[in-house]
């Protein structure tokens, strides 16, 4: 529904504005409420104050300046379609015009007309690759999803880094397993798993274990251990990190911290030995933003239930001693029961926005 620059019928946006003004009396922000829909809060607002209202842009009077003409267009589909090139993607096209003196147009040039012709598809007599977007995987309580990644550490010598493997728990956001090593492979990985998997005690047909799709993650050894323990793996599209997001959003918070070094480390020891004061930290006194601001270890342990139960009283109390500085219900204090990693896409029509869950 939403996109930046698409233009929305005067009935589409009250729908929107119905579904966001729902979203917000049951307590739901307006950003958030707004990002579910894909639009901006401030485009909310402004049709707000117009009470729904049309559309007022006009879009561009006139074509662009650079536009090729029919004739140069026609060119371009000439060339794509011709015996010598028609098995080739633009970006094979492209060059080897070159090659010959010759330039038409760029690459997206090639593929933008292709795609408004209906032509832009498979033009080799192979399978086309394809990616497909990994099963949405829920956790309802700890180990039953664990999503693991590795980061690079610089060290003093040029060109040399640390890799530091690390597990974490998606329910509960706590760090089950973090190990630097000196070099990248696949044992490394499945030494660290079997070790995290026997001291949580993990049952293995309840766990699934994702990852990116390097090497030391789908390398035989590795695969071989989660086989022989039960444990399903899973895995993101190559050269898409959004498919392991917990991962990453811990990599960005550990490089982020005002304690990480500024210099490169020495050895990969005392790297092991940030990265341990690193996860305490983490687990034990971060209060996590998608957990309801409990620390991972707290939640990882039920320990946040009745903190939050505290903290959902305290601001009960708060507004019946000031109403009139209470403009909606109190601030969501619930425990977030379920946490989807890679979750299906959910048409707006079918679920009104709601308070961010994972």
């Amino acid at each position: 529904m939403g996109g930046r620059g698409r233009r929305h019928e005067q009935l589409v946006r009250q729908q929107v504005l119905d579904l966001i003004n729902d979203a917000t009396a049951q307590g739901a922000s307006l950003k958030l409420a707004s990002k579910t829909l894909g639009l901006a809060a401030r485009t909310v607002q402004r049709w707000r104050e117009q009470n729904g209202g049309e559309d007022g842009r006009q879009g561009p009077l006139s074509p662009p300046a650079n536009k090729l003409s029919p004739e140069e267009r026609q060119q371009v589909l000439s060339v794509a379609n011709s015996p010598t090139y028609r098995d080739l993607s633009p970006k094979q096209i492209v060059p080897r015009l070159a090659d010959e003196g010759c330039y038409l147009a760029s690459e997206s040039t090639f593929y933008r007309i292709l795609r408004e012709e209906n032509q832009l598809a498979h033009r080799q007599r192979s399978r086309p690759a394809t990616h497909r977007r990994p099963k949405e995987k829920t956790a309802t309580g700890p180990c039953q999803v664990w999503s693991w990644d590795i980061t690079y550490l610089r060290s003093t010598i040029r060109g040399k880094f640390f890799y530091l493997y690390t597990i974490l728990d998606v329910w509960s956001r706590k760090i089950v397993a973090a190990k630097v090593f000196p070099a990248e492979c696949a044992r490394h990985s499945a030494e660290l798993f079997v070790e995290a998997f026997q001291e949580y005690d993990v049952d293995p047909k309840a766990l699934t274990l994702h990852s990116d799709n390097g090497s030391p993650m789908k390398g035989s050894t590795m695969l071989a251990t989660l086989q022989r323990l039960g444990v399903v793996p899973s895995f993101s599209r190559p050269g898409v990190s959004n498919d392991n997001p917990y991962s990453e959003a811990l990599f960005r918070t550990m490089k982020y911290r005002p304690e990480y070094p500024s210099r490169p480390f020495d050895t990969d020891q005392e790297a092991q030995q940030w990265v341990d004061v690193f996860v305490h930290w983490y687990n034990t006194e971060h209060l996590h933003s998608e957990i309801r601001f409990v620390t991972p270890d707290d939640r990882h342990h039920g320990r946040d239930i009745d903190k939050l139960k505290n903290r959902k009283s305290v601001y009960e109390q708060a507004r019946k001693k000031k109403p009139e500085r209470w403009a909606n219900q109190v601030r969501n204090w619930t425990p977030i029961e379920i946490v989807r990693l890679n979750p299906e896409r959910i048409r707006a029509s079918e679920e009104a926005p709601s308070s961010k869950a994972a």
